[in-house]
């Protein structure tokens, strides 16, 4: 049987300090690729220099329009079997290429995704991002989930061709990938996450960097759910947590606005208090030591506020447009 030939796929924007190490990591696989492209998507520093550095890699430059139009200009410049995505802050594992190739048992499976590594854990938020995304991976998906990450995953060609590849009215990375995961399951195919398959990544070090990014994910998410409402519960990587914890920021932010006419300030400190003791009972389930417990459940509660008002300025933004067509 012919082995399918594998492209990787590397969507890049001002990365010349962290491409070199990408570029390393992926140039120096076990087995490896057949093509691997990066996609400069209007970089204003020298990661398309970076790249060309590299004589196994092949750069292709475009006008900066995100994350999703880099990928789909990647799919779209090889002929591989298999498109293998990784961003450009990752440092694939040296079996990354093999592993991702190998997911492919079935023929009804039209994507394989992975997990990370943690390339920064001397930094305390970085340790307790990780602590929590495996959590997520190893606690809760499945071995067939509904949802993957476009840091780690490897997806059939004819299948992201078929369904239309990423959605680049996602200007930003923020639910693009879990928009073409539900169009991959809704066309008859299946998701396989393979644990085994990781990359290292630099996860944020900076509390206001990491609250920004969870405003984006919450401004966009209202996007994602209009398309697809059945998805609005849950997709195994997020569960009734993230729904609960938005909720009760968003009840807590309501209760505040409230409580100059006549709300009892009781109310404030419920909403407020159960907010809290959710997210201090999961990071003190999750992190690895008391004080990365108390540091990650404060940040999640700031996090809950962040993805509120993200969520509901994504509300208002969509409303707007919605209401200045009919106009």
């Amino acid at each position: 049987m012919t082995q399918p030939s594998v492209a990787v796929v590397i969507p890049a924007f001002n990365a010349e300090q962290t491409l070199p190490f990408c570029l390393q990591a992926v140039t120096s696989q076990n087995i490896p690729p057949q093509e691997i492209i990066v996609v400069d998507d209007g970089s204003s520093d020298r990661t398309s220099a970076v790249a060309g550095s590299f004589p196994e890699v092949r750069c292709v430059r475009q006008d900066n329009a995100g994350p999703a139009a880099a990928r789909n200009r990647g799919q779209r410049e090889t002929g591989a079997d298999i498109v293998l995505f990784t961003d450009s802050d990752c440092v694939p594992a040296p079996d990354w290429v093999a592993a991702a190739a190998a997911g492919f048992v079935r023929e009804d499976i039209g994507a394989v995704a992975g997990s990370y590594d943690i390339i920064n854990p001397g930094s305390r938020l970085a340790r307790c991002i990780h602590a929590e995304i495996l959590y997520r991976h190893l606690r809760l998906l499945p071995e067939y989930p509904r949802a993957f990450g476009s840091f780690n995953v490897a997806i059939r060609r004819d299948v992201y061709v078929g369904v239309g590849g990423f959605d680049e009215s996602y200007p930003a990375a923020s639910g693009e990938d879990n928009d073409l995961s539900y169009r991959i399951r809704r066309a008859g195919y299946k998701i396989r996450f393979d644990p085994r398959s990781r990359v290292g990544h630099h996860h944020p070090e900076r509390v206001v960097r990491y609250l920004r990014e969870q405003f984006r994910h919450g401004f966009w998410r209202v996007k994602m759910y209009r398309a697809h409402p059945h998805m609005a519960g849950g997709d195994d990587y997020t569960f009734w947590k993230d729904i609960a914890e938005v909720g009760l920021a968003g009840l807590t932010g309501l209760a505040l606005l409230i409580l100059p006419f006549g709300l009892p300030a009781v109310c404030v400190v419920v909403l407020g208090g159960a907010l809290m003791l959710l997210q201090a009972g999961f990071c003190f389930r999750i992190c690895p030591n008391m004080f990365d417990g108390i540091f990650y459940s404060l940040v999640l509660f700031l996090r809950a506020f962040a993805r509120a008002i993200g969520f509901s300025s994504g509300m208002l933004s969509s409303f707007g447009r919605r209401k200045t067509k009919k106009s």
